[in-house]
């Protein structure tokens, strides 16, 4: 894991540094997966892309894992986000917004409900 992120993540203490890992590897995913030629990941397409991870990491047990790591709802990805973007890990648009983050998704929804096997 990269120290600095490992850093960032004690001296916020909201998150656990393995989430921020995390969300820095899904934004590596999506880029990869879904915004091949758009080249800016929003919130949204980013969120996305973290709950694909997320599914093909753990399944159904993504929900607790990220909860474990004090990710509970898709508004904890925008913090984590605008936290890298505040460290210089991560780039934002003058567009973007932590707002668009909000209520994406429900977690209970997409990693329990809708989850198959």
């Amino acid at each position: 894991m990269n120290k600095q992120i490992e850093d960032i993540a004690r001296k916020d203490g909201r998150y656990s540094p393995s989430a921020l890992n995390f969300v820095f590897e899904g934004l590596n995913f999506t880029v990869g997966e879904l915004a091949r030629q758009r080249g800016h990941v929003s919130g949204q397409m980013l969120c996305e892309g973290l709950r694909q991870l997320a599914l093909k990491k753990w399944g159904r047990l993504a929900a607790l894992v990220l909860a474990h790591w004090g990710i509970k709802t898709t508004r904890d990805f925008g913090q984590i986000v605008f936290l890298m973007v505040e460290h210089a890990l991560m780039s934002a648009q003058p567009t973007d917004s932590i707002d668009d983050f909000n209520n994406v998704y429900d977690f209970e929804t997409v990693f329990k409900k809708q989850f198959r096997f």
